[in-house]
């Protein structure tokens, strides 16, 4: 019995490991013509954006703001202002106004 709970035990977490492995794979298609394949890769589009001072962003509400801004070695933000991490940039924002008041490139 216990031969086959450690058999059993070894094929599971075995194929908790192989299982990633196999999806990690590229995708490789054999073309109809024998000679001839090509590899299927996802295309990504990114759009980035290089923010400046004074711009106005509209959606920095919907964003949660940085409380620990010392762990990301950013300044202490003045009354009425806070930083705000949008996509690799944080962003010192007005409250009041929405301006930009600083960028600092995350880590």
């Amino acid at each position: 019995m216990k031969l086959f709970t450690r058999t059993l035990l070894t094929a599971v977490a075995l194929s908790f490991a192989v299982v990633p492995m196999a999806q990690a794979q590229q995708q490789h298609r054999q073309d109809r013509k024998p000679g001839h394949s090509y590899v299927v890769k996802k295309k990504e589009v990114t759009t980035r954006h290089s923010w400046r001072k004074g711009e106005r962003y509209s959606n920095w509400k919907g964003r949660p703001a940085v409380r620990d801004y010392h762990r990301y070695g950013l300044r202490k933000p003045a009354r009425g202002q806070q930083w705000v991490k949008v996509d690799n940039s944080y962003l010192l924002m007005s409250v009041a106004t929405g301006l930009i008041l600083g960028v600092a490139a995350a880590r």
